[in-house]
């Protein structure tokens, strides 16, 4: 059963400054690339893009005899550039393994990827560059909520699918966004298992809360307040930071002097990292992060001090071969990207992939936005090797999953049950 939900929908204005817009062209995915993405890149150039809105049928834009072209806005550049990198990597990889099996339908996949830096202007531009420059057929993997929030609004009003977005946003989950398919589980659920987990396993009762101070962090802690309020609590101090910064000095004073015995986490890596580093100068309460934090970079990061940190999960651990997803996950990962180490971004990135392919393929040869949509939306159930997606007239979200993994003293992430497994040790009493 699903959580209630609560969802706001704010359609932005479509006015935007000339300066901006050059601003934004000037960061175009490929000058966020690095050396190993240029090289396997399966998006095509602009020249292509437009061979493709030329050569495709006028009714549905980004398709061709021979191709569907998807757009993808995402950071690529600053502190969350991993986070997007990651999200593109694992699409490329599902569009890489349907292309080498001759494609859907004969139709080969590609993405066109532009930088947004996580910034919500420049996702706004970008989204209105792929649709109307690009044609694409549809967005998919946008990464966070204030981005989202930029772009959605336009991929809506335009009739474009907005696929898999890399946010637990609640404004996403409301079903009068008919254009929108989420694969994961919201921040609302993911901010449940935490406190479901802080007072049943362990009766924590004092919990703090760091969030980012734009709609992605007010969505997470919204979800905290409401969590915890059905429990009869409040948090003993919530205290944000500013987007694409680590500047949290102040707010992990704030957090020592109220002496939690829990820390709920809704950031990025960076600013989580330097959270945590400040805060057990002092203290060393339960840290518990959200998904959107990006797994893999935050434990490279902590290192050893990593070790007991907890992260919520929407998708199953990304080395757990023995789960099938997963091991087909490892195949394709290796044969786009055989440098490439697998992670829970590019998990859930491969699996946005794969819920294209799955719609393109029930859509069949005559293909529409309408039909792809219809074909996701209308079907019972959608399995990827495992993986149970469920979607309604009035339900826009895949899955409810969320699972609760712990970073051991290997440094790697290990699913748990509950709170207080004691598999790991902690490196600071050793």
């Amino acid at each position: 059963m699903k959580l209630t939900r609560c969802s706001v929908f704010r359609p932005m204005s479509s006015v935007m400054t000339a300066g901006l817009l050059v601003a934004a062209l000037g960061i175009a995915c490929r000058d966020g690339q690095d050396e190993t993405t240029q090289e396997h890149s399966a998006g095509p150039t602009t020249a292509q893009s437009t061979a493709t809105m030329e050569h495709g049928d006028e009714g549905s834009p980004g398709v061709s005899d021979g191709q569907v072209l998807f757009g993808q806005s995402a950071a690529f550049t600053g502190p969350a550039q991993e986070l997007g990198k990651q999200m593109r990597l694992g699409i490329e990889a599902a569009f890489h393994e349907a292309n080498q099996a001759g494609g859907v339908h004969g139709r080969q996949l590609k993405i066109e990827a532009l930088d947004d830096a996580y910034e919500d202007d420049y996702a706004h531009i970008n989204t209105e560059r792929l649709i109307e420059n690009n044609r694409v057929f549809a967005l998919i993997g946008a990464v966070g909520t204030p981005t989202s929030r930029a772009a959605s609004p336009l991929a809506h009003s335009a009739g474009v699918p907005f696929l898999a977005p890399f946010t637990g946003a609640e404004f996403l989950r409301d079903p009068r966004l008919d254009n929108v398919l989420n694969f994961r589980a919201s921040y609302y659920q993911e901010t449940e298992e935490m406190v479901a987990r802080l007072t049943e396993d362990l009766s924590v009762t004092r919990v703090a809360v760091l969030y980012q101070n734009d709609s992605y962090g007010r969505n997470g802690l919204e979800g905290t307040l409401l969590a915890l309020e059905r429990r009869g609590l409040k948090p003993v101090v919530s205290w944000h930071y500013q987007r694409n910064t680590r500047a949290v000095k102040g707010a992990a004073l704030r957090i020592t002097a109220a002496n939690p015995e829990a820390v709920i986490l809704i950031g990025s890596y960076a600013p989580v990292v330097r959270t945590i580093e400040l805060v057990r100068r002092d203290m060393d309460p339960v840290f518990m992060a959200v998904s959107f934090v990006g797994s893999n970079a935050l434990a490279d990061a902590l290192g050893r001090d990593g070790a007991g940190v907890y992260v919520t999960q929407v998708v199953p651990l990304p080395q757990d071969g023995s789960i099938p997803v997963v091991a087909r996950y490892h195949s394709a990962l290796s044969e786009y990207e055989p440098r490439a180490e697998p992670g829970f971004v590019s998990l859930e990135g491969y699996l946005a992939g794969r819920l294209a392919v799955a719609g393109l393929e029930a859509c069949g040869p005559e293909l529409s936005r309408e039909c792809f949509l219809r074909s996701l939306h209308d079907a019972e159930t959608i399995d990827i090797d495992g993986i149970q997606l469920e979607y309604g007239p009035d339900d826009n979200q895949g899955s409810d999953a969320v699972f609760l993994t712990v970073i051991g003293t290997d440094g790697k992430y290990h699913q748990v049950d509950k709170l207080g497994d004691t598999y790991w040790e902690d490196p600071r009493t050793q």
